[in-house]
């Protein structure tokens, strides 16, 4: 049978198995169409994403570590949400923790260990259990498109046709076409090392893809996925979730949907609140028909929207789009959960897009904690820390301190952070950064109209201006920002002009008044109707 034929069978096969999986998992809340329900953390708290290499050192050997991240959680979540001490994020994306040898360890070589330089298995059960009893969920990043070229599968499969590893990859034919290019213009055929013939890497030669057509290696990653939730794990996010099978064509993303579906019916079955946040990095309409299988999908446009915006000065539509988008998502799975984020490791840093500029920092995390979804943070990105390609100097070592101290990583120099920025510093300092991101996460977390699904944008009358209206229950929140250096008045319409009461203002020379709203340079404001006058 030829790899074609042996895909348009599994194809058949696999576009089955939701229908006969999707009700096995027990008792549940509201459902989407395919049975599935909402994870528990739905809508309500912020993720925090942790290279563990740069946050913390917990044995001075200069790299972060699990441990690091165990003695850092009262930073990131100390368990009281009246402390006013942490950041008080309800869940941690670990990027990959597997045995690697790259920096970066997205080519894994043993998907059932954890890098000795990390830790081991325990370092990571006790992480997890340590974050539960804090209230914080812990999902990992799961790299399952492709292996490392070290992998002991890729090494035998690659030396020795006859083995039964050398399905596990996608190798070429007298068929194949050597010169095709992947979606970016990639070379993805690569030379095997090992011996004779070509095999398929869609990232580089050093990560070739996996076969997912090969029922054993579908069995396996299953295996895999229920491995780390049952170490403790409450779920993943889903590196190249749309390069399983070819994304980037219409066989291919339904065939990817499919097997998702079929990965989280399995997952459900050892964690019924198993949490998927899938990476589709694409257009709107490419991304919504995950929502078919996975929980959450990342907004990489919305971000993008979001930095626009304030960089300037004028409001790109940032609620229309994220409506426009919540509207398509939910029309795949009424339960559909959006993930934006202002960067992440493969993009440059917030404070280095925004100029380095404190105001428009504070701004732009305003927008994000005041819209729909489960937000995800960037380590460091509470601090204002810069960072431009290439990769490693978007992962620099957090900065604790000004200078040298306790658990400081220094596994590569610093290039953009240098000390002038450190989570020291903004601790004394009430008009923080640090400062803001605590007050916007808790704000969030006391008013479920910024955490529900509801999203209204409205014309305040000014193009430097967003404004939009969040509603749950008897709460109706409005919310301004100004995106521009000056002040702006805004005349209130008939009906908007009920009283209000201020529920959070960035700026004290904020002034709202019967008819009018005074909103000062790159601040934001949120008001909501005094029911009882």
């Amino acid at each position: 049978m030829t790899r074609n034929q042996r895909l348009r069978k599994w194809s058949t096969i696999l576009l089955t198995v939701p229908m006969l999986t999707m009700f096995t998992s027990g008792a549940m809340a509201e459902q989407d169409m395919n049975g599935h329900k909402p994870p528990n953390s739905a809508g309500s708290g912020v993720f925090y994403e942790i290279y563990i290499n740069s946050f913390y050192d917990s044995n001075g050997d200069g790299h972060g570590d699990l441990k690091g991240i165990t003695q850092k959680l009262d930073y990131l979540n100390d368990g009281n949400p009246r402390s006013g001490k942490d950041l008080q994020v309800s869940g941690l994306w670990l990027m990959p923790l597997n045995p690697s040898p790259s920096y970066h360890k997205y080519d894994v070589t043993d998907y059932y260990q954890v890098d000795p330089q990390y830790g081991n298995l325990n370092d990571f059960r006790t992480l997890t259990k340590e974050a539960k009893r804090k209230g914080v969920k812990v999902i990992i990043d799961l790299v399952i498109n492709h292996s490392s070229s070290e992998h002991p599968w890729f090494k035998e499969a690659s030396a020795n046709p006859q083995s039964k590893y050398h399905d596990y990859y996608v190798w070429a034919d007298e068929n194949t076409n050597l010169d095709e290019k992947g979606s970016w213009g990639q070379q993805v055929w690569h030379k095997n090392p090992n011996g004779e013939g070509y095999f398929y890497g869609t990232f580089w030669s050093g990560m070739p893809d996996l076969n997912f057509d090969n029922p054993e290696v579908r069995k396996e990653m299953i295996k895999v996925g229920k491995y780390w939730l049952q170490q403790g794990a409450d779920g993943f996010r889903l590196d190249a979730a749309m390069h399983i099978f070819k994304g980037q064509t219409k066989d291919g993303a339904d065939k990817n949907i499919a097997w998702w579906n079929e990965f989280r019916s399995e997952m459900e079955k050892i964690n019924p609140n198993v949490y998927l946040a899938g990476e589709v990095w694409d257009k709107p309409e490419t991304i919504a028909p995950y929502y078919e299988s996975l929980h959450s999908l990342f907004n990489f446009d919305l971000g993008g929207t979001i930095l626009n915006s304030v960089k300037n000065g004028q409001d790109q539509g940032i609620a229309t789009f994220a409506e426009k988008t919540l509207k398509l998502y939910k029309s795949y799975n009424r339960v559909a959960l959006d993930a934006p984020f202002l960067s992440n490791h493969d993009q440059t840093r917030v404070m280095s897009e925004l100029g380095g500029d404190v105001r428009k920092a504070k701004l732009a995390a305003s927008i994000l904690l005041t819209l729909p979804g489960q937000p995800f943070l960037y380590y460091g990105e509470e601090i204002g820390m810069k960072g431009e390609k290439p990769d490693e100097f978007l992962r620099e070592p957090m900065r604790w301190y000004k200078g040298e101290g306790l658990g400081q990583t220094k596994w590569e120099e610093s290039k953009y952070n240098k000390g002038e920025v450190s989570v020291e510093a903004q601790l004394r300092d009430n008009d923080s950064l640090l400062a803001s991101y605590r007050t916007l996460i808790r704000l969030r977390e006391e008013h479920e109209a910024l955490r529900s699904d509801n999203l209204e944008p409205f014309q305040a009358g000014s193009a430097n201006v967003a404004a939009y209206k969040r509603s749950s229950g008897k709460e109706t929140l409005y919310v301004y920002h100004n995106l521009s250096g000056e002040s702006v008045t805004l005349q209130m319409k008939d009906r908007d002009k009920q009283k209000r009461k201020v529920v959070f203002s960035s700026s004290k020379d904020v002034k709202v008044k019967k008819d009018t709203v005074k909103i000062p340079a790159y601040s934001s404001l949120i008001t909501k109707e005094d029911r009882k006058s």
